[in-house]
């Protein structure tokens, strides 16, 4: 894992961009407060790939298909979420 500032990003961005495209993690530091990280949209997505995620998602689109929803009032949605 990389820790670069946005000025070393900007100088060299094909570099880092290559280095990424390798899965290496490249962290940019913003002034004092905000880190940001770029990520390739190829590189695996840690939440969609797992198994487990992609059944439930899976079952709720065959759910949603076959009409097993229902649609929520806005006070019923508050309500349920305890908002």
């Amino acid at each position: 894992m990389l820790v670069i500032s946005t000025r070393e990003f900007r100088q060299n961005l094909k570099k880092y961009l290559d280095l990424i495209d390798n899965n290496e993690r490249v962290i940019i530091q913003r002034g004092k407060d905000k880190v940001y990280e770029i990520s390739n949209e190829v590189r695996n997505d840690r939440f969609f790939d797992n198994p487990v995620v992609q059944e439930r998602l899976a079952k709720s689109i065959q759910s949603y298909s076959e009409g097993k929803t229902v649609k929520l009032s806005n006070e019923q949605l508050k309500d349920l979420l305890g908002i």
